[in-house]
Order: structure tokens, then sequence, then C-alpha cells
């Protein structure tokens, strides 16, 4: 609990300790009931006191509220309607009114302060100083004053303060701040790191890779400052619809307090100023749409701290509401579905031997940065020395030739073979098919696979659970590749051979066949899937651990790689939009109900505390239970 909230509730224990003892008084002595006993002063006093102590700063803001033009609101309501009580001599419920209200606030202000820590809790991870090497010698710098290229030294226990590689030592890393990862990552010399994350027992030293206005921190902290700014559309309907209620209550209490007073004194001669004007007061305590205006946001600022605790990154309101539609799911292949990590899984030779095949792949490779070149080269550097290649020249998107041990090879598709002058049979397998020519020779091919994730089928069957109508993945590879992983994991539908603009076109396709009144969601690894991100109803992204797009593109973001929390993210929409819609009901029902009973004069003002606070409190509870997600139960 903050010192503001203790002070409040310091405020709250003392108002209701002197209300109780003017209280106890007419029970203690009956004679400070009566106007004429000097006991009454004493007794008045204390429930004046008791209003003044809890609600004085609620006066201060509804008098400065109306100076700055802004009225109608509930320290408005909650002012008019106490002084109102005081003024017709209902003392009591006039300071009842005021100490349970803060009460309600209190609750409020604790509601949101636990939401906000599981979100405060992410930017925690902006690292407070770098230690880089500079002259010989070690200095403690700001992070934005590294250059990329320098080296920072981390001891145990300190922030990685920028993104870079390690080139020296071996340590774990706790991710647990950006991923909910509670389990330390290994990493040594050659690995890539990334800010944030917090050193668990060797010293490191890594060499810089990214300024810090482009580290992964940075970027996290931006979508965790924004996260808060874009409203859902239930929000922004409540905000509205708090702005044109309040007035009308306002307007209503008032000819609830004058109309049926000058009726029935024009009639009957007894006009009941006090009687009309108690209901009225009644009326505007009731009316205060505290529960409305406080739960809903809440319940989304909840939804959205819970998913932060599970690396789950949602940059606004508006994209876990329309996470709730959703029915298609849209997914890149490579690096959501499957891990992206390409390896040699089969070696086919013909006239030569399966090593000197591999060597010869891996030599032409070397000049190469594709993901299918480098497995090709670390599986060549398992078996054996890789021979120097010369006059290496690639061909983009066919492959790559080089003269190695005075030999022409050729390294690539078929077309490369056509172009080499080999003869080759096309070989139809789930993977990456990689030919080779021996001066114009075929001699065999290597095949490399992309790993399917471990929680990709798992993922698709909790989607289809919750709902899911269309599960499509979209891929650039080859149809035979493409089909296997779609038959693997449950695939409702697979488009392959797709250029990056193709895969926008077929996006789009797939937008126009989907539901009314649904939301489509595409997941993508973030880098290549940008287009196709933005576009979608719902862009997340894969990569909170290595892809800079990610961040930028997506609007939400799976910050551990982890396909098996996209159910979790959706089920966590779901359980804040039900809870949302139970707040709405339950609120609008109580009021309406116990306004129309304070009309007739069957309610009074204590039931009108409970119409306002005790239906804020029970709200706000409700709203708070979209803080508290699991992958088990989220009921």
């Amino acid at each position: 609990m903050s010192k503001k909230q203790k002070k409040t509730l310091i405020r709250i224990i003392t108002a209701a300790v002197v209300f109780a003892a003017g209280i106890a008084m007419g029970f203690v002595f009956p004679e400070s009931e009566d106007v004429t006993s000097p006991l009454i002063y004493v007794r008045t006093g204390a429930l004046l006191a008791a209003y003044l102590i809890a609600g004085f700063d609620v006066l201060l803001k509804a008098v400065h509220n109306i100076m700055h033009g802004q009225v109608f609101d509930e320290n408005f309501l909650m002012m008019i309607a106490s002084i109102g009580a005081v003024v017709i001599g209902e003392y009591s419920e006039g300071a009842a009114v005021m100490i349970f209200y803060q009460t309600g606030e209190l609750f409020q202000s604790v509601a949101v302060g636990k939401s906000r820590k599981s979100i405060s809790d992410m930017m925690d991870i902006n690292p407070e100083f770098a230690n880089v090497e500079r002259n010989g010698e070690t200095i403690e710098v700001e992070p934005d004053e590294v250059s990329v290229g320098e080296t920072v030294v981390i001891k145990p226990g300190e922030r990685v303060p920028l993104d870079g590689e390690v080139i020296f030592g071996a340590s774990g890393l706790n991710t647990a701040a950006l991923t909910g990862e509670s389990a330390p990552r290994g990493v040594t010399v050659g690995d890539e790191v990334i800010s944030g994350c917090v050193n668990t027992d060797g010293l490191l030293k890594i060499r810089v890779t990214k300024p810090y206005s482009d580290s992964t921190v940075a970027k996290i902290l931006e979508l965790v400052e924004n996260s808060s700014e874009s409203k859902a559309k239930t929000e922004n309907f409540i905000t509205r619809f708090a702005r044109v209620y309040t007035p009308i209550v306002v307007i209503a209490a008032v000819l609830l307090a004058v109309l049926p007073s000058v009726i029935i004194g024009l009639s009957k001669g007894d006009w009941q100023w006090g009687t009309w004007v108690y209901r009225a007061l009644t009326f505007l305590v009731v009316s205060c749409p505290c529960a409305l205006v406080i739960s809903v946001p809440l319940s989304y600022f909840g939804g959205i701290g819970g998913a932060s605790r599970h690396g789950i990154m949602i940059k606004g309101a508006n994209y876990l509401e329309q996470l709730n539609k959703a029915k298609t799911f849209v997914f890149d292949k490579t690096g959501t579905l499957t891990t992206g990590s390409f390896a040699v899984t089969e070696k086919h030779a013909e006239g030569i031997s399966d090593n000197e095949l591999l060597s010869y792949c891996a030599a032409a490779e070397q000049i190469s940065n594709h993901p299918i070149a480098r497995s090709i080269v670390a599986a060549a550097k398992l078996a054996g020395d890789i021979p120097k290649a010369e006059n290496a020249r690639e061909t983009a998107g066919c492959g790559v030739e080089a003269v190695v041990d005075g030999r022409e090879i050729a390294v690539g598709n078929a077309r490369l073979m056509a172009k080499a002058g080999a003869r080759v049979d096309e070989t139809e397998k789930a993977g990456t098919v990689v030919y080779c020519a021996v001066d114009g020779e075929y001699c065999g091919y290597v095949l490399v696979a992309d790993e399917i994730k471990e929680n990709s089928k798992a993922a698709l069957s909790g989607l289809k659970a919750l709902g899911a109508e269309k599960t499509v993945m979209l891929t650039g590879d080859r149809s035979v590749t493409a089909d296997a992983v779609a038959n693997s994991i449950g695939l409702d539908e697979v488009r392959s051979q797709l250029l990056p603009d193709g895969k926008v076109t077929a996006l789009e396709e797939i937008y126009a066949a989907k539901p009314a009144k649904s939301t489509l969601v595409y997941v993508g690894d973030g880098m290549n899937d940008a287009p196709s991100l933005a576009r979608a109803d719902v862009g997340i992204a894969m990569g909170g651990l290595g892809s800079d797009a990610a961040i930028e593109a997506a609007d939400i973001v799976l910050m551990n790689d982890d396909i098996a929390n996209l159910p979790l993210a959706v089920r966590t929409a779901r359980k804040t939009h039900r809870i949302v819609m139970q707040n709405i009901v339950f609120a609008l029902g109580v009021k309406v109900a116990v306004l129309a009973l304070a009309a007739f004069g069957i309610g009074n003002m204590w039931l009108a505390v409970f119409a306002d606070v005790g239906v804020s409190v029970i709200a706000i509870l409700n709203a708070m239970r979209c803080m508290r997600i699991s992958q088990k139960n989220l009921t």
C-alpha cells in the first residue's frame, strides 16, 4: 500500500471512529436527540467533523472542477448529495455518504495499484548504467552513451544494459521480467543477449550491436508506456455515457425535488419540501456512475497487467477487445509454427561419399548468410574441415557457385543445376532440397529441414477449443514442406510458395471470407511479416527475443516466442470481456432498481450508499479477477 493510500485509510478510520462516537451518543444519551439539549451540539459537531475529515478533499476537487468548467462528475454528485443531507438535518447520512465513498475510492486505488504493478514490473527492466571498457579501464556510463562496437562488462546480479553478442564468459540470464519464464537461459561466447535480462552468476563481456534507442529494452518500455493509451470501444462508450448520463440525473434530481412539492403544495397546501429534497439527494447518490467509470477500464487494465506477467505484451485495451472476437487465425510458418532453426536431416550422394558431398556444399555456402547455408556449414564443421572456396558467387533465388580444389561446384536449386548443365530429377521431400553439381555433373543433394515447435500442435488445439473457426498457414516454402507441417499440427488450410506481397493478397482473400463481426488475427515473427501484421485486425508477433520488427509491427507481442501463449492471450481477452459485461449489467441493474425505489420514497440514503459504493466495490473486486490468469484455469 502506497503512502497516499495509507493516509486515506487513516482518514477513513478516523472519520469512522468520530462518526461511531456521534451515533453512539444517540443511544447512550437519548437526550442528545432533543433540539433543546446542549448535547445535540456535541453530537452534531462529531458527525460534521466525521463528514469533513472524510470528505474535505472531495469538496475541494468538486469546487476546483466547477471553476474549470468540469461540473458533472462524481465529486460534484457527492458534494451536492452530502451537503444537501446536512442542510436538511440528516447529518449522519451526510457523513456516511462521504465515509463510504472514500472507502470505495480506496478500494479502487488499491485495485489499480495491483493491476499497475504487473505492468510496472516491466519498467524495472530499464538499466541504470553500463560498465564500458575504454582506454584499458572500465568506467560506468549511461546506457545511451555507449556506442555500437564497444565492450560492456556485466557482473553477476547486474542487468544487461544493451543488446549485444557475448565475447567473453558464460552465465545464465534471468529473462523473467521480459518473458515470464522463471528458468535462466544459458549463454556463452557467440550468443546474442538482449537488454533487460539479469546476469545470474558468471562475468560476461558483450560487444554492443545496437544503440540504446534501438535496443529491446527501449522498445519494450515504449510499448508499456503506451499500453493504456488505446481505449477499447466499450471504455469509450462508458466515458461518453457518463458525460451524458450525469447531467441528465442531476436535472432529474432537481425536478424530483421541486415538481412533486409544487404539485402537492398547490393542490393540498402541504409542500413537503424536506421529503422530496431527501428523495432527490438519495437519487443523486444512487446515480453516481462510479461502478461503470471505474470497473470497465480497470478490467481491461487488469487483463493487460495479468497478461504481461506471462510475457504477453498487449499494446492497448482495444486490441484486447478485438482479440475477444477472433475467429480466424492466420500464421506464418518459419519462426512461428516452426523453430526457424534449420538442420541437415538427410544426405544423398551419387558418385562421391556423403562427407565429400557435404564438404563441397559447405565450401560454396560459406559466403552466404542464409539460414539454410549456415546449417549446411555447421553440419560440415562437425564432420571435419571445410575446404577453401575461390571465386564464389551467389545467384539470388538459385544458389552459390564456386571453385573448390580446382573443380567447379554449383550448390542450389534445380534452376542452378540447369544453368550448370547438370541433369537432375527433382526430389519432393518435406524440407529444402539443396542440389550439388561438380564440373557440370550432378552428385547428390542435401536435405535441410525446419523443426516444428514443440507447442504448435497444442496451440492449434487450444484455439479450436476456444471456438476458432479457421486456421490458415501462409508460407513461401514449397507445397510439399508446407503440407507436411500443416498436416502434422492440424491446420485447416495452407497456402504455399508465396512471396511477401502474395501473403498480403492471400490475407485479403481470407479477410473477405471471415465470419461477420468477427476479427482476423495474424501471427508472424515480425520481420518479413510486417505488412500482414499491419493488415490484420490484430497482429501478434513471435519474437520478443530477437526480431527487430516484432515490437513495432505487432499489436501484441509474445515475448518468450512460445506459441502456447497464443490461446492464453485469447482466453485472457475472453475472460476480460466477460467480466466487463458482468460489471455493466450488474451496475446498471442495481442502479435502475434503486433509482426507482428512491424516486417513490421506498429506498433511503443508506440503500443509496450501497447502490453507489457497494456496487462499485463489488465491481472493482470482480474486475481484479482479470489479473489472475494461468495456463491451467482462466474461469
